[in-house]
């Protein structure tokens, strides 16, 4: 039965949604434990999206139908994920800042995250700071990434981090900025902790951060 992870994962990289679905209600009667299908099937998939997208062998078209087809799999899968006790590797907060409306950088960030087993919150665009903190005192995320793609919203980053110092929140919590403009000068500016330079390195600085963090 394992190549029926194999298989899940290129059905997926095809965007095959109901396929994928198929092929997890198959691998769960065959007795193959949620967390494998996960694991092998899901998550190794994304991870070849993601080498596949660093690469340019897939552009942001292919990104989308891929996550398309996770997700509908994992509508399948997460009711038995949950009956066997696998919990997320942490939560993230995502949003593009105030003033930002651009959303498809962010939108392949969620996915690469999800693909990491991290659970995500996404609140969508133009995010003033009070918002990312409210949001972040009602889901106890581990992580609040912040996407920009103008350098006039840039300025927002540094605001949001504020916004959790004046809080008292900021050591509680990881802050992750991104967005063509940004680079690690404008982490340091902004007072965050982490950036990346695309969504794969995005999804592996968080994964490694929530891992650090987990055995703190």
């Amino acid at each position: 039965m394992d190549g029926i992870l194999s298989k899940i994962s290129e059905e997926m990289l095809d965007g095959n949604s109901k396929e994928v679905q198929r092929l997890i209600e198959e691998a769960i009667s065959g007795g193959i434990d949620a967390s494998d299908i996960l694991e092998q099937g899901l998550m190794a998939g994304m991870d070849v999206v993601g080498v596949k997208f660093r690469s340019n062998e897939f552009f942001v078209p292919e990104v989308l139908v891929a996550a398309r087809a996770m997700n509908k799999g994992m509508a399948v899968l997460k009711p038995h994920l949950a009956k066997s006790g696998v919990k997320p590797v942490g939560k993230a907060l995502l949003g593009s800042v105030k003033g930002d409306l651009h959303d498809i950088g962010k939108n392949i960030v969620r996915m690469m995250f999800e693909g990491k087993g991290i659970e995500v919150k996404d609140l969508g665009v133009d995010v003033p700071p009070e918002k990312f903190v409210e949001a972040y005192k009602e889901e106890k995320a581990d992580i609040i990434a912040l996407s920009a793609l103008l350098t006039t919203t840039m300025e927002e980053m540094k605001n949001t981090v504020d916004a959790f110092i004046d809080a008292g929140l900021r050591d509680d919590v990881i802050i992750m900025v991104g967005g063509a403009p940004v680079s690690d000068k404008s982490r340091i500016a902004a007072g965050a902790d982490l950036y990346a330079d695309d969504a794969v390195a995005a999804a592996e600085a968080a994964k490694q951060a929530l891992v650090m963090k987990s055995g703190a």
